[in-house]
């Protein structure tokens, strides 16, 4: 009896714990966040440079005799990789340092710029010109497109916009869906412990399991949605240069803390019932004599 609540009392605490660390989760941006320091900083460097027309800028990299070497370092081969995937799709640096990329991090809501990493930024939020956080749409809008692309990459663009859109309402939608299986999961384990009914319980145990079966479809969703957006076509439109770090926050990790909890409060809670002894009654079983039963 005494190892039953245990069991019990500790799945609803950890559920409890669960879903206010899915809530943490919900409410915060911090679900992938990107820094672009040394993207700027290289951009900053490149447009300082001589552009007087007796000036010709040729970088060592790029010198044949630097380039046909056998055996060369490991940051010379990635320099290599990267101009070379630069001349597959036309780009330069200066095309690269055309588009301006900002240090962000978002949530599911909303998308923001990081605190004190633009100073730049920072000015013009200060200013009011900008603002710090804007929302993330979940409606279909028309893209900004290119005028000079051709019709099957503009009608890419539109598709991939579409399945993106999906993959964010899908990644919402789960999440939204497993703590609120969660929650009356807990409203359910805490009747039943009241009221002592093992059916309760049992119920209880099996909406967490559900709840977290939501939570790592939506978690699956998530993280497919994001190298969805890194891998769109075509790539130096809507991919990051390879100075720009990015990698999910600690509100990604907050989720997943929130789905172990879940599952193993529904284990605990499934469990529970069983290890609870059967209560046995003093009176008689009734008999049936002569059509009356005693």
């Amino acid at each position: 009896m005494a190892a039953g609540k245990l069991l019990l009392y500790t799945g609803l605490s950890l559920s409890l714990c669960a879903l206010a660390m899915l809530a943490v989760a919900m409410c915060s941006d911090h679900w992938y966040e990107t820094d672009a320091r040394r993207y700027k900083e290289r951009c900053r460097s490149f447009s300082s440079r001589r552009k007087d027309p007796g000036f010709i800028y040729i970088p060592n990299n790029s010198l044949p005799l630097r380039a046909s070497r056998v055996s060369m370092p490991r940051w010379e081969d990635k320099v290599l990789l990267a101009r070379n995937r630069r001349q597959l799709f036309a780009m330069s640096a200066a095309d690269e340092c055309s588009r301006q990329y900002n240090s962000t991090n978002m949530g599911l809501w909303r998308k923001c710029h990081r605190l004190g990493f633009d100073q730049v930024i920072e000015d013009h939020i200060r200013k009011g010109s900008i603002a710090r956080c804007f929302y993330i749409k979940y409606h279909y809008s028309s893209a900004a497109i290119p005028k000079n692309l051709s019709y099957n990459i503009t009608k890419t663009i539109r598709q991939d916009e579409w399945h993106s859109l999906h993959l964010r309402r899908m990644t919402a939608g789960f999440m939204g869906m497993a703590v609120a299986i969660i929650l009356f999961g807990w409203i359910i384990g805490l009747l039943g412990c009241c009221w002592d009914r093992g059916l309760m319980q049992y119920v209880a145990g099996l909406l967490f399991l559900m709840g977290g079966t939501f939570c790592i479809i939506s978690l699956c969703t998530c993280v497919a949605g994001i190298n969805f957006e890194l891998s769109r076509y075509p790539r130096y439109l809507y991919g990051l240069p390879d100075d720009i770090g990015h990698g999910y926050g600690w509100s990604m990790f907050c989720a997943w803390g929130g789905l172990g909890l879940t599952l193993i409060a529904g284990f605990f809670c499934t469990l529970a019932p069983s290890v609870q002894p059967i209560p046995r009654t003093t009176c008689p079983k009734a008999r049936q004599e002569n059509g009356t039963v005693c």
